[in-house]
């Protein structure tokens, strides 16, 4: 069975590294989804727009895949340019993640979810906002797609937001807001962007950066699959529990 990944967030997500600045990534056992069936990983990955590129999930996905030596699956949903509040439960972009999901369940089992939004959220009031806009989306999407015990990855935003406008005096508490996000739930974490680089927009990770960042992911992923494991092994053994007493 393929483990899949729904990749969700703006632009950094979707991805704007330069295609030809890295080289490709050649593994067999990649799969992106493409109207509802899996095709053999290629770059752009998530082409939401005529200039996408390079994304931090290939690198992710290519570390899962060498690690769990399994078919590894992405489901690309991200959707440069747009707020949180786009992402919120009803909204086009929202369904259209779900609707996708349940198509991926298909033929797979979701792995874990990845998600990196925020540049558009960092000017005030916005930024304010962000934290309870986050776990609004995160509460939905679990209810939807059962996925209580699935970890879901935020990443920092860069720090070479700061040298953009109207970023700069927000960029800071987006970030305080996702790590915080993520130590309050069990199987969340946040991934920090500090020291990657970024294009000379001020505002998009450079493809070296993007597959770095992919890397870190999936450290912080491992951290999280190891709680799920022992999650997993809880419920079994409450099981057996359970089975021993109902034969008493």
């Amino acid at each position: 069975m393929i483990h899949s990944f729904l990749m969700l967030g703006q632009s950094n997500m979707a991805g704007r590294g330069c295609i030809d600045d890295v080289p490709p990534i050649r593994n067999p056992h990649l799969k992106v989804l493409r109207n509802g069936r899996w095709q053999p990983m290629f770059v752009p990955v998530n082409p939401d727009r005529p200039f996408s590129g390079i994304t931090l999930a290939e690198s992710f996905a290519d570390a899962y895949q060498k690690t769990h030596q399994v078919d590894v699956g992405l489901i690309p949903c991200a959707d440069g340019g747009t707020q949180i509040e786009q992402w919120k439960e009803g909204s086009l972009l929202f369904d259209h993640a779900v609707f996708q999901a349940r198509l991926a369940l298909r033929t797979s089992n979701i792995a874990g979810v990845l998600w990196h939004q925020g540049e558009s959220d960092c000017p005030a009031p916005l930024n304010a906002l962000y934290g309870a806009r986050l776990e609004a989306v995160y509460r939905a999407l679990v209810r939807d797609l059962h996925l209580e015990n699935v970890p879901f990855l935020v990443g920092g935003l860069g720090d070479f937001l700061a040298e953009r406008e109207p970023e700069r005096d927000g960029y800071s508490e987006v970030n305080r807001q996702l790590a915080a996000f993520a130590h309050a739930h069990a199987m969340t974490g946040f991934v920090p962007a500090t020291g990657l680089s970024g294009k000379p927009d001020h505002l998009h990770f450079t493809a070296w950066a993007q597959r770095a960042f992919g890397l870190r992911y999936f450290e912080v992923f491992t951290t999280l699959e190891d709680t799920h494991a022992e999650f997993q092994e809880k419920v079994c053994e409450d099981d057996a529990l359970r089975t021993a007493l109902d034969a008493l």
